[in-house]
């Protein structure tokens, strides 16, 4: 009998679906396809010229074209506290930080960091699609705890404890949220860090969409509504989002200094310190003011509502208002089980395959944040696109009521 060529560990792992669907997207509209894509997870700005222009003079620095310590330049470090302090008000120090390449691997890592096999980790859904995926290849158990579009898709304390046992270690936890667009209130994060000191379970807490917020809606952060709980939460983040710069890869890890340290020494084997360029450019966002990302804030907040009412026009849909990050969820099932064009979908993700057939808009199911019946939209582009595609997406399913 022949080996198996690919690991069952890394076989197990599915695609990340927005990506996917962000591909697709491009590959069509490369070869003329005029398809218009709300799947991907990034700002549609160009990074700040200040940042930039903070990278292009680091290039030429040689000590940047060295290694440098694995948990990020003391000054990016340093910097991360000082912002911490400033937009959470947490108090942490250099040697609670870890600087990782992008969002994406503070989230392996930290579940890699603290959960064993057969750890049970709590996974409110909707849910971003990397989530689960890092929880089972840490050797731990995603535990699914699903909040609909009747609860404005927020978990509550009751449902976390129903979905409690003796093999649960860790809660993640994510406002805003992706991909729902969902804030937690001030009471309700309150409420779940003290379930969580209560019953000696973990949160890892991701921190990513914090600064795009609407309709004075706040990011409270867990180790802030619960003190206590600072050394039993990780807190992930990065420059991402908040600062254009998805490609940059700078994210990081904030906990308790024995974790960062076990942490540190995985990333030691495993990439090494963050480009030293794109390190620079974040000390740059990170310091400077947050007028670059206000003027990006007004302009999603305006798509926000202008693709939300436009969503609520289509038969069968059913979008709440998101108080945060760049996406609108809406719940499609009253589209479901109903003929278009002559096919009859069954699921979100067969929906989404006939709206990108028919119309030639790429949206994300549901299935790839949790149950079917949902669609996710970024509403990161242009307010003509916003108009054109969910106007394509009416027309096709009003034809067909």
């Amino acid at each position: 009998m022949s080996a198996q060529r690919i690991s069952s560990r890394i076989a197990a792992i599915a695609e990340s679906a927005t990506l996917a669907v962000d591909a697709k997207a491009k590959a069509l509209k490369a070869a003329g396809r005029p398809v218009i894509g709300f799947g991907a997870g990034e700002p549609d700005f160009p990074t700040p010229d200040y940042i930039v222009a903070a990278a292009i003079a680091s290039a030429s620095v040689a000590s940047n074209h060295r290694y440098t310590p694995t948990p990020g330049l003391p000054e990016l470090r340093a910097a991360i506290v000082a912002k911490t302090k400033r937009d959470s008000n947490y108090d942490i120090t250099s040697d609670q930080v870890l600087v990782t390449n992008g969002g994406k691997q503070a989230v392996y890592q930290a579940f890699a960091t603290i959960v064993d096999h057969g750890d049970e980790v709590l996974l409110p859904a909707p849910y971003w699609t990397t989530y689960p995926e890092s929880i089972k290849l840490a050797g731990g158990i995603p535990v699914e705890v699903f909040a609909g579009e009747d609860q404005n898709y927020l978990v509550r304390v009751e449902q976390l404890e129903a979905a409690r046992t003796q093999k649960t270690k860790v809660l993640l936890f994510c406002s805003p949220s992706n991909p729902t667009g969902s804030v937690y209130p001030p009471e309700q994060v309150k409420a779940i860090a003290e379930w969580a000191l209560k019953n000696n379970i973990w949160i890892i807490t991701d921190e990513i969409y914090e600064h795009l917020l609407y309709d004075g809606a706040v990011a409270t952060s867990v180790p802030v509504a619960v003190p206590e709980m600072a050394d039993h939460t990780i807190v992930l983040n990065g420059v991402a989002k908040t600062y254009a710069m998805t490609g940059w890869r700078v994210g990081w890890m904030i906990g308790p200094k024995d974790v960062i340290k076990a942490a540190t020494n995985l990333q030691s084997h495993l990439s090494s310190n963050v480009s030293n360029v794109s390190q620079r450019a974040a000390i740059a966002a990170l310091t400077g003011d947050l007028s670059a990302v206000h003027k990006m804030g007004e302009a999603f907040n305006r798509r926000r509502k202008l693709i939300v009412g436009l969503l609520n026009e289509i038969p069968g849909f059913d979008c709440p208002m998101p108080q945060g990050a760049f996406y609108a969820y809406p719940s499609v099932k009253g589209v479901l089980g109903k003929s278009i064009r002559g096919k009859t979908p069954h699921t979100s993700a067969e929906l989404a395959a006939i709206i990108l057939e028919e119309v030639e808009v790429a949206v994300v199911p549901g299935e790839a944040f949790g149950p079917s019946g949902y669609l996710r939209f970024s509403y990161a582009l242009s307010d003509d696109d916003i108009v054109e595609g969910i106007g394509r997406i009416k027309k096709l399913i009003t034809e067909s009521v």
